[in-house]
């Protein structure tokens, strides 16, 4: 069932089993079985996408629900029977810390009323070590991580958009190159400078942007866009609500930006403490296998 609500969610076999850490054959295997027990075709398959049939999309709520059922009685029972207590230091990005993180780590800590979390939110990318943090949560990848274990956590997707009063006044550009012509709010800890990369297709173009507007923090550069200054290089977990809503609007959705990940970076020791252990697991458990942001916007076909 997770398999067949991951299917839908992506409208292909090769996108679910490359999300689930499975085969493509795996995940076709997985769906036959399925209709097979149903006796019921689900699904609609053609060389270019996978579709739902009328019966799959009434199966898919319900299916869903179940998938959703599982997850928190898995959380559950991962739980039970660890009373988790003292202190834990967490650091995290500034905009994913105060957007999502800091609400997740509240209802953990609700679960271990022992447990005194401590969450620095920093931009920088601070030496876990040095600093004594017990679990880091990064962007990217990590040319620091020797003694250090890493878990996916969540795609950090890049979205381009604009507010509807800028590109009113200045147009919808059609191609990254018309980005010269527009102004660019940029997050000034790109890892690649000042350009912005885009692939369609196989086709990859690097533009060296003139930012006119930039910050280290992408709450700032979010609100810069709202407010109609230029065209951002947001994420979706800031923008999807304002996108869902029409405060912002896409920006040259036939080009694909860099996916990064979010990930958890705790010490490589043989035995990691119960409590960082817990708190990776809830994580994963709430962001994985599609976070609620991205939800949201894949069932908008905002993305």
């Amino acid at each position: 069932m997770e398999i067949f609500v991951e299917v839908a969610r992506q409208r292909s076999f090769s996108a679910a089993g490359r999300h689930l850490g499975i085969s493509r054959a795996m995940v076709s295997k997985h769906i036959m079985q399925l209709e097979a027990e149903l006796g019921a075709r689900l699904l609609h398959r053609s060389t270019r996408e996978v579709s739902l049939t009328e019966l799959g999309q009434a199966y898919l709520e319900p299916c869903s629900a179940s998938v959703e059922q599982a997850r928190q009685a898995r959380l559950v029972i991962s739980q039970a029977g660890h009373e988790l207590a003292g202190g834990i230091r967490i650091q995290a990005p500034s905009s994913f810390g105060s957007e999502w993180l800091a609400d997740a780590l509240a209802r953990f800590a609700l679960l271990h009323p022992k447990l005194q979390p401590t969450l620095h939110v920093d931009d920088n990318l601070l030496d876990p070590f040095k600093h004594g943090f017990d679990l880091s949560i990064r962007v990217g990848g990590i040319p620091d991580s020797r003694g250090l274990h890493m878990r996916r956590l969540a795609p950090c997707r890049g979205i381009l958009c604009a507010s509807p009063v800028y590109l009113a006044q200045h147009g919808m550009p059609v191609h990254p190159e018309q980005l010269l012509q527009h102004r660019c709010l940029h997050f000034s800890h790109l890892t690649q400078g000042n350009t912005w990369h885009f692939e369609r297709a196989g086709e990859h173009l690097a533009i060296d942007i003139t930012p006119g507007f930039s910050s280290n923090n992408g709450k700032v550069l979010h609100q810069a866009a709202l407010r109609g200054l230029g065209i951002v290089y947001d994420t979706s977990f800031l923008a999807w609500r304002d996108l869902l809503e029409g405060r912002l609007i896409p920006v040259l959705t036939d080009w694909a930006l860099p996916l990064n990940d979010f990930t958890a970076l705790y010490p490589a020791t043989h035995k990691v403490a119960p409590k960082v252990r817990a708190l990776i697991d809830f994580l994963v458990e709430e962001y994985q296998p599609v976070p609620e942001w991205d939800k949201a916007l894949l069932a908008a076909r905002l993305i």
